[in-house]
């Protein structure tokens, strides 16, 4: 018998269709390491082969395709392999061709509201404030060491554009960030289609090189950040603080101090400075890693309840971050927890699969009853 006589009498009987059959069997009951090694990968890639030659043979294709359909294989094959793909190559995936079926998360049609506002001097911000650690590439990951570069692979420039449009949609305008993000926020507002507001940390070899940095960048805001604060009061060397919210006031901005530590804000209210705002972290110290004997990467507000009543006679509008301890807190009760201690605004690092769940939560907090001491400021 001739090869085309062959061929031919393997479509009349279905031979050709049973061997594949059989070969695809044999080939899923192997146990072989190596087979089950290539298997995520050339398994995949030769049924993907198979399925784009297969279609272009009249009537093979025809058959098989048609088959495929029926059974659902052709939309899994080329809808989920597809996605990976895409996604592995840097474009933006439509989420119906998402491969994973399990992780769900709040969408822009479950927002409940905007985020209300308050105000710092004429500044109108979000009382939730979305945190720029993420996007910048800086992550508390207690002991894990690949999380700040999982963060910035994440990060890409559309998924940051499209982390800031969500924040827009649900009414958060500000981000707080560093202004290694500066190019990042001109590059957002030339082509991004979006107006956030952007508070810079000033943090830097030169705190008032990267305080004039970030007033030319469009910065709407500044204030010295947290942990370089905490270092100059530390060392008592009051006069960069001074001369950066100086500098800052002198271009029409909102001056503010960030304080990791209780005894920074302390120490800068000794010294008399009334800054327009405060930047200060607040959390529980109620989960896991924070009852370790020693700090490490995992406690951010040493002393929460002395914070609350100190904080509670300050007449400035006060920002708290860090309020999930770094992700260690559910958002409904770590934010709780801030906006009940007397904060006007909470900073909140966000993925965008976050920032509809949050904006929700937040916007049910305030919209309800909190128990506050301290009177709302801005």
């Amino acid at each position: 018998m001739t090869k085309s006589s062959s061929r031919n009498e393997d479509l009349r009987t279905g031979g050709w269709w049973k061997r594949w059959r059989r070969r695809r069997a044999d080939h899923a009951t192997a146990s072989d390491d190596s087979v089950a090694q290539d298997r995520p990968v050339l398994g995949r890639f030769r049924r993907r082969e198979l399925l784009t030659g297969l279609a272009a043979t009249p009537l093979i294709g025809t058959m098989l395709m048609a088959a495929l359909k029926r059974c659902g294989w052709e939309s899994y094959e080329e809808r989920c392999l597809g996605a990976e793909l895409d996604s592995a190559a840097g474009t933006e995936v439509d989420a119906t061709t998402r491969p994973s079926k399990t992780f769900q998360w709040a969408r822009l049609e479950d927002r409940k509201g905007k985020v209300p506002h308050g105000q710092i001097g004429k500044l109108k911000l979000s009382r939730m404030i979305l945190g720029g650690n993420l996007i910048g590439g800086w992550a508390h990951a207690r002991d894990l060491i690949y999380v700040s570069k999982l963060v910035k692979a994440y990060h890409h420039r559309l998924k940051i554009f499209e982390t800031f449009r969500l924040a827009e949609a649900c009414g958060v305008n500000t981000i707080v960030g560093n202004p290694i993000m500066c190019e990042t926020m001109n590059d957002y507002w030339e082509n991004g289609d979006g107006k956030i507001q952007f508070i810079s940390d000033c943090g830097g070899n030169d705190l008032l090189e990267m305080t004039q940095k970030s007033i030319d960048h469009g910065a709407c805001a500044c204030y010295i950040q947290g942990g370089v604060a905490d270092d100059l009061v530390a060392k008592g060397q009051f006069d960069p603080i001074a001369r950066c919210l100086e500098l800052t006031r002198k271009n029409g901005l909102p001056a503010g101090i960030g304080a990791h530590k209780l005894a920074t804000v302390r120490a800068c209210v000794e010294q008399g400075f009334e800054p327009d705002f405060w930047m200060k972290t607040l959390h529980h110290g109620d989960y896991w890693s924070a009852k370790h004997p020693e700090q490490n990467d995992n406690i951010w507000c040493e002393e929460p309840e002395e914070t609350i009543a100190f904080m509670k006679d300050l007449p400035q509008p006060w920002i708290a971050f860090k309020v999930l301890g770094a992700g260690a807190i559910h958002p409904k009760v770590g934010f709780k927890y801030a906006f009940e201690g007397g904060a006007d605004f909470i900073c909140v690092g966000m993925y965008d699969f976050q920032v509809v769940e949050d904006a929700n939560i937040a916007l049910d907090l305030l919209g309800g009853k909190l128990e506050r001491q301290r009177p709302w400021h801005g």
